[in-house]
């Protein structure tokens, strides 16, 4: 239920400022609006405010929206309302009512943003996880439990880094836009620092998905090698841990954090022989200030195709977070500058996948974007208003492409109207209109693929 409520409030929300764009700027160049409607389809509700020209409906399908205006393509209009017509107004005045509604999208994102950075969030301190084996961070010296205190790309002034979620997004951008990131990291806040550089441009950037993170390494946060919870009869009870024990050592390999604790532990598998326990491993543990030896034998699962060792027991502490919060004006200009970085990322991804440089599987569709409402909501207030933002940039940018369909399209047209003097002729925008259906039904049908194949098949 709350998956359904968090996307139909997104959709509503989304779709009803998106035309409200649309209505505002229109009224406001002298064009008479009469209807504006959130939905498609049966009426559920609809009024008119008393004095006004305009009925605002509430369709059925919260699936899109639309402003309706005098036109006198669409119908015959009194001479004496012809001055009120859209398409009677001067070029400049039809383009700013057509990008009013992208550009709604992009200032609602810059305020959700801004409210979000205002609030604070509750986000996982920049201490690195023990890198992937091979990966880019291993590579360049990173072993975990480092403080990412500044970074930047190559070539620019070095900035502090607030959380681990900023230090992400700026190496996501770099492998994206192939870019080098520097990074200056410390084993400690108050240590001596050290620079070096992930060499992002060496990756071969498709897709933006947990496997690319495992190339670059940068996994997740630190936290404690701990045992937490014990399993009955379980190899860790059968071993002697106990729930609190922090690991140190497994045989020759010190233990930096829970995420090398888990690989150590899923790794503990024989080559052959008996398939049911795995290899005998000597554990050092630190038992409340005691150092303890023991032998810990792990259970052998498969999952898919593959064995690996099991305790039966939860291994990690909950990451250290931070509290990122900004001033009024820092985190207004945090939430354009973010609201900026998302749109160009946006509108690089789809140029990519346009010429084959980035994978199809990038698309999502409404069945995602419900999985993520859902999922967005139950995690607070703020991490929703997130997801309201990013799903608003989209939506904004989207509608900024030059389809037809869209309202890019329609910029398209005037354009053409602005540099040869005359309007699009009937016939073209026919073809045009129906080039841009079938193009978009074609991106809606992959995304939709890809929706069922990320949440039903994986």
């Amino acid at each position: 239920m709350m998956t359904v409520l968090a996307f139909l409030g997104a959709l509503g929300l989304l779709i009803t400022v998106h035309e409200y764009g649309h209505y505002r700027v229109a009224v406001a160049c002298g064009v008479k609006v009469l209807r504006f409607s959130v939905g498609f389809g049966k009426t559920i509700f609809k009024w008119q405010p008393k004095g006004s020209d305009t009925e605002f409906v509430i369709g059925l399908l919260p699936l899109g929206g639309f402003v309706k205006m005098l036109d006198e393509r669409e119908a015959p209009v009194d001479a004496a309302q012809k001055h009120l017509a859209f398409n009677t107004q001067p070029l400049i005045k039809r383009a700013a009512i057509v990008g009013a509604g992208p550009m709604a999208n992009l200032m609602l994102a810059i305020v959700l943003y801004s409210v979000v950075n205002w609030l604070g969030v509750q986000e996982p301190k920049a201490i690195l996880a023990s890198p992937a084996a091979g990966s880019l961070a291993q590579r360049a010296g990173l072993v975990g439990g480092e403080h990412v205190l500044q970074a930047a790309f190559n070539g620019d002034i070095l900035e502090n880094m607030q959380s681990l979620e900023d230090f992400r997004w700026l190496i996501t951008r770099g492998a994206l836009n192939g870019h080098d990131v520097r990074v200056a990291v410390a084993q400690s806040p108050n240590s001596p620092s050290r620079e070096l550089v992930l060499e992002l441009t060496q990756l071969d950037v498709t897709e933006v998905d947990a496997q690319l993170f495992q190339k670059i390494g940068i996994t997740g946060p630190w936290t404690q090698a701990v045992i937490g919870e014990i399993q009955h009869d379980s190899a860790a009870m059968r071993a002697g841990l106990r729930s609190g024990d922090v690991v140190l050592a497994v045989d020759d390999a010190v233990v930096v954090d829970g995420q090398q604790l888990r690989q150590l532990i899923r790794a503990s598998v024989p080559q052959r022989g008996d398939q049911n326990h795995g290899v005998a491993k000597n554990w050092i543990v630190d038992r409340q200030g005691q150092r303890l030896n023991l032998k810990v034998v792990t259970d052998v699962k498969t999952e898919g195709a593959q064995q690996v060792g099991k305790i039966g027991a939860y291994v990690g502490a909950p990451p250290q977070l931070t509290t990122v919060r900004y001033g009024l004006f820092d985190g207004l200009l945090k939430g354009v500058v973010k609201t900026w970085d998302v749109s160009i990322l946006t509108l690089r991804m789809m140029g990519r996948m346009l010429i084959g440089q980035a994978s199809l599987k990038n698309l999502s569709g409404p069945l995602t974007i419900a999985d993520f409402a859902g999922k967005s909501a139950s995690l607070g207030l703020s991490a929703y208003l997130v997801f309201l933002a990013l799903i608003s940039v989209s939506l904004g940018v989207l509608n900024l492409l030059p389809l037809p369909v869209l309202d890019g399209g329609h910029l398209l047209y005037y354009l053409w109207e602005s540099v040869t003097g005359k309007e699009v002729s009937d016939v073209w925008t026919e073809r045009l209109q129906r080039g841009g259906v079938a193009l978009l039904f074609c991106m809606m049908s992959i995304a939709l693929f890809n929706d069922v194949t990320r949440i039903f098949v994986h």
